[in-house]
């Protein structure tokens, strides 16, 4: 049977592996992946550390402690995914207002073309 904690380390230095090669091939880009590096090296720290996360787990009254290691998962996961929205927000409100400008600029062309006919 295999021990949770070796499942973490072994979880952790794959994503690693997988995140260095997507950012190798261009399909991730830098500045994404720097937040995935960081996350995976803290779990890849965590996971090795057995009895900081006990002692944590005790400091937050968690009577399983690997389920602590989800719980840094999970919340990553939440701020990652408010990161994501704010991008996604902020490309929106770009979006929009280039169609605003192309609409605009539409308009004038069509106004040159009429003066010109």
């Amino acid at each position: 049977m295999i021990n949770i904690y070796l499942l973490s380390i072994l979880f952790s230095v794959l994503f690693l592996i997988v995140i260095l090669e997507l950012v190798r091939r261009r399909k991730l880009k830098e500045q994404y992946s720097l937040l995935w590096i960081l996350m995976g090296v803290l779990l890849l720290i965590i996971s090795m550390n057995v009895r900081l996360i006990e002692k944590l787990a005790i400091w937050l009254h968690i009577e399983y402690a690997p389920a602590l290691l989800f719980l840094f998962g999970l919340l990553f996961c939440f701020v990652f995914i408010l990161h994501l929205t704010l991008v996604v927000t902020k490309l929106s409100q770009q979006v929009l207002r280039l169609t605003q400008v192309i609409t605009i600029l539409k308009g004038k062309e069509s106004d040159l073309h009429e003066q010109h006919q």
